[in-house]
């Protein structure tokens, strides 16, 4: 049975645990049949990639894991005319003898997860640890070393529930089935303060309803005690976020999360005649 790779960002607090085990078991290190050395720096079979959103005080920090996505239609395997195979648990090894020279198999790639080894003459990537595997490891050392179990692999079966929920990492590249999935993949967000500036004060338990204007889909929340709202995981478009509280008067503005999440920083409302 193939196996697959799981990766909740909803988990993963950016300890680099699996980005520096990667390094560990692969730099210095020649695994026969499987992998050369990985070179000491301009390679990261794994990586994890950090972004911050919003502005302060509303700031998230999210983090990815980016990888091979062992895909079963792998675009590396097209072009490699037998240098690149596909084993039956599904993981994509690039055969280090017959690859030597291949170096457009870095382009061939369009995940990024394909390196060039100038010193051997040679592409590289993730194996999975397929040599750890076959030894009776059960895991790769990436997801042996994940505390919080954002990265997990295992039988495609297993994690059946979770491959339903999950997208791919490029959402417009169907054609190569990869076998890498990703939970809680960060959408928009917007976030703000609703205030009383004439009272100076906060307001608790005001009402916002954000409206997406192209699709009509409505969600609703209410200011918490530091009068501060979120809303979380929305989809990119263009917005009117009404706010209501007893005693004010009913203000809408417009938000656009096209390119960015948005911080709506104070909003004044101002008391009812």
């Amino acid at each position: 049975m193939a196996k697959v790779f799981i990766f909740d960002a909803d988990k993963c607090n950016g300890c680099y645990n699996c980005q520096i085990v990667c390094k560990d078991e692969h730099v210095g290190n020649e695994w026969e049949g499987y992998a050369k050395p990985q070179p000491d720096t301009g390679q990261f079979w794994l990586r994890v990639t950090e972004k911050v959103r919003g502005s302060v005080p509303k700031v998230k920090v999210s983090y990815n894991v980016i990888l091979c996505q062992h895909c079963d239609n792998a675009p590396c395997q097209v072009a490699a005319q037998g240098a690149v195979r596909k084993r039956e648990d599904g993981l994509v090894l690039i055969d280090p003898n017959k690859a030597k020279g291949r170096r457009e198999l870095v382009e061939s790639c369009p995940y990024g997860t394909i390196f060039y080894n100038d010193e051997l003459d040679m592409p590289q990537k993730c194996t999975g640890c397929a040599h750890l595997l076959d030894d009776g490891w059960l895991v790769p050392r990436c997801v042996d070393a994940c505390a919080n179990e954002a990265l997990l692999f295992g039988e495609e079966a297993e994690f059946a529930e979770l491959i339903a929920r999950a997208e791919p990492l490029i959402e417009d590249r169907p054609q190569d089935k990869p076998r890498v999935y990703y939970l809680n993949k960060p959408k928009r967000f917007i976030a703000g303060l609703v205030v009383d500036l004439h009272a100076d004060e906060v307001l608790i338990g005001a009402t916002l309803t954000l409206e997406n204007i192209a699709s009509g889909e409505v969600l609703t929340t209410s200011t918490d005690e530091l009068g501060d709202f979120w809303f979380k995981q929305i989809s990119k478009g263009n917005y009117r976020l009404y706010i209501e509280a007893d005693g004010y008067l009913t203000r809408a503005i417009e938000v656009d999360t096209t390119e960015k999440d948005v911080n709506t920083g104070p909003i004044d409302l101002y008391p009812a005649p």
